[in-house]
């Protein structure tokens, strides 16, 4: 009977993080496929967005690029909440009721399919407000979510490899 081999644990978990590593470049490189803006940007506008997350957030391609770095990340829900926030404030009074149930289920309460990182003061004052909401009953947990990203998820993005791409390929188009 042949002796079989078993990698001990240490080398097991060299070649798990060896695969993740490989996943997470082809995931990359995807990413950077789906922008497809590369041609797009005008010299000097990604530089702008390192200038303040509302330089990214109002570009077309910054918005793009910074959606496909978080979901990178794992931490898309942040700017999708953000996003849907934004569209909240603009419905018509008859519709508020049910958009900000389903946000509050989505988004705010505890173990919400795609929950966001507040406090539990933060989210009971939501649940107040659902309960007979108005546009900025989110506002609390819209600016919770902004600053998160402009402290955590941003200065990450600045320093990514998508950000770096995207940046290096403008200015080689403008040479």
């Amino acid at each position: 009977m042949p002796w079989l081999i078993i990698p001990s644990i240490e080398e097991d978990s060299r070649s798990t993080m060896k695969r993740l590593e490989m996943r997470g470049q082809s995931k990359n490189k995807d990413y950077k496929k789906q922008l497809n803006c590369r041609g797009k940007l005008q010299p000097g506008e990604a530089q702008l967005w390192s200038q303040s997350l509302d330089n990214l957030l109002k570009s077309k391609y910054g918005m793009a690029a910074f959606q496909a770095f978080l979901k990178l990340e794992f931490s898309y829900e942040n700017i999708e909440f953000w996003l849907i926030c934004e569209e909240y404030k603009k419905i018509r009074s008859s519709r508020l009721t049910s958009k900000a149930k389903k946000i509050f289920e989505c988004y705010i309460e505890a173990n919400a399919p795609k929950e966001i990182n507040i406090d539990h003061h933060t989210r009971d004052h939501i649940r107040e407000n659902v309960r007979t909401p108005n546009t900025s009953c989110f506002d609390e947990a819209q600016k919770i979510v902004y600053r998160l990203m402009e402290k955590d998820s941003y200065p990450r993005f600045l320093r990514s490899d998508i950000y770096n791409s995207l940046v290096a390929s403008a200015e080689a188009r403008s040479s």
